[in-house]
Protein backbone atom coordinates (compact mmCIF):
# COMPACT_ATOMS: atom_id res chain seq x y z
CA UNK A 1 0.00 0.00 0.00
CA UNK A 2 0.97 3.65 -1.04
CA UNK A 3 0.06 6.23 0.80
CA UNK A 4 -1.45 9.56 -1.19
CA UNK A 5 0.92 12.57 -2.27
CA UNK A 6 -2.05 14.37 -0.10
CA UNK A 7 -1.04 12.31 3.32
CA UNK A 8 2.74 12.90 2.63
CA UNK A 9 2.63 16.25 1.94
CA UNK A 10 -0.11 17.46 4.35
CA UNK A 11 1.97 15.33 7.02
CA UNK A 12 5.05 17.49 5.96
CA UNK A 13 3.10 20.73 6.28
CA UNK A 14 1.68 19.61 9.78
CA UNK A 15 5.04 19.30 11.08
CA UNK A 16 6.77 22.57 9.35
CA UNK A 17 4.10 24.60 11.15
CA UNK A 18 4.68 22.47 14.28
CA UNK A 19 8.78 23.12 14.28
CA UNK A 20 7.41 26.71 13.81
CA UNK A 21 4.37 26.74 16.48
CA UNK A 22 5.47 29.49 18.46
CA UNK A 23 6.91 31.97 16.33
CA UNK A 24 3.09 32.87 15.31
CA UNK A 25 0.96 31.84 12.13
CA UNK A 26 3.17 31.35 8.67
CA UNK A 27 2.56 32.37 4.79
CA UNK A 28 2.41 29.41 3.23
CA UNK A 29 4.43 30.05 0.49
CA UNK A 30 7.36 29.91 3.09
CA UNK A 31 5.83 26.47 3.21
CA UNK A 32 5.91 25.53 0.26
CA UNK A 33 9.92 26.69 -0.26
CA UNK A 34 11.11 24.78 2.90
CA UNK A 35 9.22 21.94 1.78
CA UNK A 36 9.45 21.60 -1.65
CA UNK A 37 5.84 21.31 -2.61
CA UNK A 38 3.65 24.25 -4.76
CA UNK A 39 1.37 26.84 -2.90
CA UNK A 40 -1.45 25.39 -5.39
CA UNK A 41 -1.07 21.96 -3.11
CA UNK A 42 -0.63 23.22 0.09
CA UNK A 43 -3.50 25.62 -0.73
CA UNK A 44 -5.66 22.20 -1.63
CA UNK A 45 -4.58 20.05 1.30
CA UNK A 46 -4.92 22.91 3.83
CA UNK A 47 -8.43 22.79 3.56
CA UNK A 48 -9.81 19.54 4.95
CA UNK A 49 -7.17 20.66 7.70
CA UNK A 50 -8.55 23.78 8.30
CA UNK A 51 -12.24 22.48 8.02
CA UNK A 52 -11.75 19.92 10.65
CA UNK A 53 -9.91 22.40 12.85
CA UNK A 54 -6.30 21.33 13.34
CA UNK A 55 -5.15 24.77 11.33
CA UNK A 56 -6.30 27.97 11.93
CA UNK A 57 -6.50 31.01 9.25
CA UNK A 58 -4.87 34.75 10.32
CA UNK A 59 -6.39 38.10 8.50
CA UNK A 60 -3.96 40.76 8.04
CA UNK A 61 0.03 41.92 7.31
CA UNK A 62 1.19 39.00 10.07
CA UNK A 63 -1.55 36.25 8.78
CA UNK A 64 -0.78 32.86 7.62
CA UNK A 65 -1.66 29.91 9.16
CA UNK A 66 -1.25 28.23 12.49
CA UNK A 67 -1.53 24.81 14.28
CA UNK A 68 -5.39 25.10 16.03
CA UNK A 69 -3.23 22.72 19.13
CA UNK A 70 -0.26 22.35 19.98
CA UNK A 71 2.05 19.74 18.44
CA UNK A 72 1.74 16.91 21.21
CA UNK A 73 -1.89 17.18 20.64
CA UNK A 74 -1.96 15.62 16.78
CA UNK A 75 -0.91 12.28 15.91
CA UNK A 76 -0.09 11.64 12.54
CA UNK A 77 -2.69 8.98 12.43
CA UNK A 78 -5.26 12.10 12.35
CA UNK A 79 -3.29 14.02 9.61
CA UNK A 80 -3.45 10.65 7.00
CA UNK A 81 -7.49 9.33 8.12
CA UNK A 82 -8.31 13.02 7.27
CA UNK A 83 -6.26 13.02 4.17
CA UNK A 84 -6.99 9.77 3.02
CA UNK A 85 -10.46 9.89 4.03
CA UNK A 86 -10.78 7.06 6.44
CA UNK A 87 -8.92 4.26 7.98
CA UNK A 88 -9.29 1.78 5.89
CA UNK A 89 -6.78 0.41 3.35
CA UNK A 90 -10.19 -1.64 1.36
CA UNK A 91 -13.37 -0.01 1.05
CA UNK A 92 -14.92 -3.31 1.85
CA UNK A 93 -13.15 -4.38 4.55
CA UNK A 94 -15.81 -1.50 6.49
CA UNK A 95 -18.49 -0.63 3.96
CA UNK A 96 -19.91 -4.49 3.25
CA UNK A 97 -22.26 -2.94 0.21
CA UNK A 98 -19.04 -2.52 -2.08
CA UNK A 99 -18.35 -6.09 -2.43
CA UNK A 100 -21.18 -8.89 -2.88
CA UNK A 101 -18.44 -11.63 -1.44
CA UNK A 102 -18.08 -9.54 1.62
CA UNK A 103 -19.88 -11.58 3.98
CA UNK A 104 -17.83 -14.92 2.97
CA UNK A 105 -14.38 -13.22 2.31
CA UNK A 106 -11.73 -14.55 4.32
CA UNK A 107 -9.64 -11.55 3.58
CA UNK A 108 -11.99 -8.79 4.72
CA UNK A 109 -10.99 -9.34 8.34
CA UNK A 110 -7.25 -9.21 7.46
CA UNK A 111 -7.77 -5.93 5.34
CA UNK A 112 -10.07 -4.54 9.05
CA UNK A 113 -6.83 -5.59 11.10
CA UNK A 114 -4.13 -4.24 9.18
CA UNK A 115 -5.33 -1.21 8.70
CA UNK A 116 -6.09 -1.26 12.63
CA UNK A 117 -2.60 -1.88 13.21
CA UNK A 118 -1.03 0.96 11.14
CA UNK A 119 -3.58 3.27 12.10
CA UNK A 120 -2.62 2.14 16.55
CA UNK A 121 0.86 3.41 14.99
CA UNK A 122 -0.14 6.46 13.34
CA UNK A 123 -1.43 7.39 16.33
CA UNK A 124 1.21 6.67 18.66
CA UNK A 125 3.24 9.43 17.14
CA UNK A 126 2.30 13.27 17.26
CA UNK A 127 3.88 15.92 15.73
CA UNK A 128 6.00 17.01 18.73
CA UNK A 129 7.43 13.29 18.90
CA UNK A 130 8.32 13.71 15.33
CA UNK A 131 10.08 17.09 15.91
CA UNK A 132 12.39 15.17 19.03
CA UNK A 133 12.63 11.70 16.97
CA UNK A 134 10.79 10.36 19.97
CA UNK A 135 8.91 7.13 18.91
CA UNK A 136 10.04 6.74 15.46
CA UNK A 137 12.30 3.45 15.96
CA UNK A 138 10.93 0.26 16.72
CA UNK A 139 10.57 0.71 20.31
Amino acid sequence: MKLSTRSRYGTRLMLDMAENYNNGPIHLMKIAQRQGISVKYLEQIIIPLKKALYVKSVRGPKGGHILAKPPEEITVGEIVALLEDGVSLVECSYNEAVCGRADICPTRHLWREAAQAMFAKLNSITLADLLNGTKIDNE
